[in-house]
């Protein structure tokens, strides 16, 4: 049994699109963009004394939609 030799690596960055200035943008963006809403959804829920939502608010992350949702429906300020 014969055993084939170890082939050089490739060049990780070469094939990583990932690391391409305009993706790293991308999702500097988007994490901007869920911080705001989480922020303004997390302040409501807060105010409106919603605990449970406030911690699956806090701990599940779905780059703004759940926030978004729950600020304009379910956490329509108390009057």
């Amino acid at each position: 049994m014969e055993i084939e030799p170890i082939m050089a690596q490739p060049d990780l960055y070469a094939q990583a699109p990932m690391l391409d200035p305009t993706y790293i943008f991308l999702l500097i963006l988007i994490g901007i963009w869920s911080l705001v809403w989480k922020g303004l959804a997390l302040w409501r829920a807060a105010r409106n004394t919603h605990k449970a939502w406030y911690v699956v608010l806090l701990l599940i992350n779905t780059a703004g939609i759940l926030d978004i949702l729950y600020y304009f429906i379910w956490g329509k300020p108390k009057k």
